[in-house]
């Protein structure tokens, strides 16, 4: 019998800390530009735990930071930490995507390993976006469906039961950036503490819990949230607050940003809200 070749896939195939590949994003992107290849300035993006915790499209977000951030002529070093990789030492901008239940036992104790930087820098005003899972696991703690509760690292003040009936579907918010869409899928249902901000008030879908109509959380520059898609894309006005933020931290200076043309998101995100909220 012929033995035939094994299939590698671009993902599986790969060494643990191993990067893996942005769809559309350009080679070199890690490496930082020299001081007049620098546009206005360097912003250094970190993606956390991009194999495990990248579900329904989360990569897009990186992607759709890097580009924008050069549309608005800065240049983004595109970080990707990978459990038990050494942590950049100087993050502007960080995001996080979903993952199934198992990629967040295998991030969990890298997590706690650097819980104390990620919790020093959400602190200081360095923006994160944290979706899905990762919103998860940056609240106070999830309780399983069997009544186990995993701890957090709480710097969202936000709780999370599992439950047997999973949240899918189209969402349509309404938030300080304006009207966001996006898309969940997840069974944990959560709530916000006393004095946690949303991120959004839902106008369609079931946000953070399907009872309160809120959806995600926000403190200081970080935002957690359920919306898959990936996001940002398909929401410009948060990216560029997040670039802002980041843009500031890295420069010192005011955000310097360059007009975009979002028409197409525009159409995009407008025929959502008229589907499901006019």
């Amino acid at each position: 019998m012929t033995e035939q070749p094994a299939v590698h896939s671009p993902f599986n195939a790969r060494p643990a800390h191993t990067d893996v590949p942005i769809p559309g994003e350009p080679e070199g992107s890690a490496r930082v530009p020299s001081a007049e290849n620098a546009g206005k300035g360097v912003i250094n993006l970190v993606h956390l735990y991009p194999r495990e915790m990248s579900i329904y499209g989360d990569l897009g977000n990186t992607r759709c930071l890097a580009a924008r951030i050069r549309r608005h002529g800065y240049s983004p070093v595109v970080h990707q930490h990978h459990p038990g990789g050494e942590f950049p030492a100087e993050p502007h901008l960080i995001v996080g995507g979903g993952g199934q239940d198992s990629g967040q036992v295998r991030v969990e104790d890298d997590l706690e390993r650097i819980a104390d930087q990620l919790r020093d820098l959400a602190e200081t005003g360095t923006p994160m976006l944290m979706i899905c899972g990762m919103y998860q696991l940056f609240g106070n703690a999830f309780i399983t469906v069997e009544g186990r509760r995993l701890p957090g690292l709480g710097i969202l003040d936000v709780t999370t039961q599992g439950n047997a009936k999973r949240m899918i579907g189209p969402v349509v918010l309404e938030t300080e950036f304006g009207e966001v869409v996006g898309y969940e899928n997840h069974s944990g249902s959560t709530t916000l503490g006393a004095g946690q901000s949303a991120f959004g008030k839902v106008r369609s879908g079931f946000g953070n819990n399907g009872t309160d109509q809120t959806e995600g959380a926000r403190v200081h520059n970080v935002v957690g949230s359920y919306l898959h898609g990936p996001i940002l894309p398909a929401n410009p006005a948060l990216a560029d607050a997040l670039i802002g933020w980041a843009a500031e931290r890295a420069t010192g200076r005011p955000f310097e940003p360059v007009s975009q043309d979002d028409a197409v998101a525009d159409q995009a995100r407008m025929r959502q809200v008229r589907r499901l909220a006019s």
